[in-house]
């Protein structure tokens, strides 16, 4: 089964990567804390503008909340998400002489960030084996029978790196994306078109 849905994954994203936009580490640090519960399409609109008002740490450190709430706005939960970019661009000011480290505990660490989020940033900036879990990942490995239906985040990636090769884990995880973004949707999944039917628990329930 697993090697089903591999084969099927990399048939569909054979060069799968982030599709959040980032030219600095720690560009892609902020916007993927910015990206919780929003889509990474409007992250990008929003820090591209955030980005070239700001180009350094030390003036988005300096930055006024009010003028950063009113440029992340469209991506909802503004004001908290807004505080985040101050405090962990002065974080890394201050700590890390403004470079986002390689450093698991530390960027679990700062404000906003998590676990996927340390995840996320530690597989593309230092191509280390992991597998974040968002909505998308955690909504396809259950359709999947890759995980539980009750699993958590937690549980649902100790599960995907057990089933596929260390080696693979960021590849996975950026397929698993993509194909929870673009084929395995949550609302009118297109799963016409799927050639995972046979072992879509989703698919055998709405036929």
């Amino acid at each position: 089964m697993v090697e089903e849905v591999e084969k099927y994954l990399d048939e569909l994203y054979p060069n799968p990567k982030c599709e959040l936009n980032y030219n600095k580490d720690y560009e892609l640090l902020i916007a993927v804390v910015l990206s919780a519960q929003t889509t990474d399409k409007r992250v990008n609109q929003v820090t591209e503008v955030l980005f070239k008002k700001y180009p350094d740490l030390k003036s988005l450190s300096e930055a006024s909340i009010e003028d950063i709430i009113e440029i992340i706005k469209p991506i909802g939960t503004f004001t908290r998400k807004a505080q985040y970019v101050k405090e962990i661009s002065r974080h890394l000011l201050e700590e890390q002489n403004g470079c986002v480290p390689n450093d698991r505990n530390y960027i679990e660490s700062l404000p906003g960030a998590g676990r996927k989020t340390a995840n996320v940033v530690l597989s593309n900036l230092f191509d280390y084996p992991a597998i974040a879990v968002d909505t998308h990942v955690s909504r396809v490995s259950k359709r999947l029978r890759l995980a539980k239906e009750n699993d958590d985040v937690l549980q649902i990636e100790k599960k995907l790196m057990r089933k596929f090769d260390k080696a693979t884990w960021a590849r996975r995880h950026h397929q698993l994306v993509l194909f929870g973004r673009y084929n395995c949707k949550a609302k009118n999944p297109e799963c016409s078109t799927c050639k995972l039917q046979n072992i879509c628990k989703y698919y055998k329930k709405s036929i």
